[in-house]
């Protein structure tokens, strides 16, 4: 199984479009959203292109394939307009025997891990920060800001695929870092 993760659009349709480019390149059985879809926040300057409506048509328009969670930037008004559900806190999604915890990052994250579940990689956006770690007893993986890259990174998506995750360039598809997923 093949899955396309992304976090932190924020109302982009500049970013929209380019992750609808490499959803189509990359044909993923599943596309999961890890919050912060339509709304900037008050945190973060307007991404290029803000279109809420334009990236609301976009998503609707994969919401077959679409897993989400909801980001703190996420409202109950972006539920009404988006057409898949997205106000989970968390999901917990088991793949080739590796079992995954993916949240926005606000709550769990790893400073803070979900109290009372097993699981062996910790799915996380919200810092806007790609980033793939092995932490010994689970891997820490996080796709970064598809459109409010901080830090040193880049504007990045995530790829799930045989036991292994890649985080990609958005614009250049070229891979930025890659972890094979060992059973702890």
């Amino acid at each position: 199984m093949k899955i396309l993760i992304a976090s932190d659009i924020h109302g982009s349709a500049k970013f929209s479009e380019a992750l609808l480019e490499n959803i189509n390149a990359e044909n993923p059985d599943k596309i999961l959203l890890l919050g912060d879809l339509l709304y900037h926040g008050p945190r973060n300057a307007l991404p290029d292109d803000y279109d809420t409506k334009r990236t609301m048509e976009i998503l609707n328009s994969l919401r077959s394939k679409i897993t989400a969670v909801r980001g703190n930037c996420d409202s109950e008004v972006d539920q009404m307009v988006l057409n898949f559900p997205i106000m989970n806190s968390y999901e917990q999604i088991e793949i080739d025997g590796i079992k995954f915890f993916a949240t926005h990052g606000h709550h769990y994250n790893p400073d803070n891990l979900p109290p009372f579940v097993e699981f062996d990689v910790l799915l996380n956006g919200h810092t806007h920060i790609s980033a793939l770690k092995d932490f010994g007893d689970y891997y820490y993986a996080n796709p970064g800001s598809a459109s409010i890259p901080k830090g040193e990174t880049v504007n990045s998506y995530m790829i799930y695929e045989n036991k292994q995750l890649t985080i990609k360039n958005l614009f250049t598809k070229d891979k930025i870092n890659t972890i094979k997923i060992e059973h702890k």
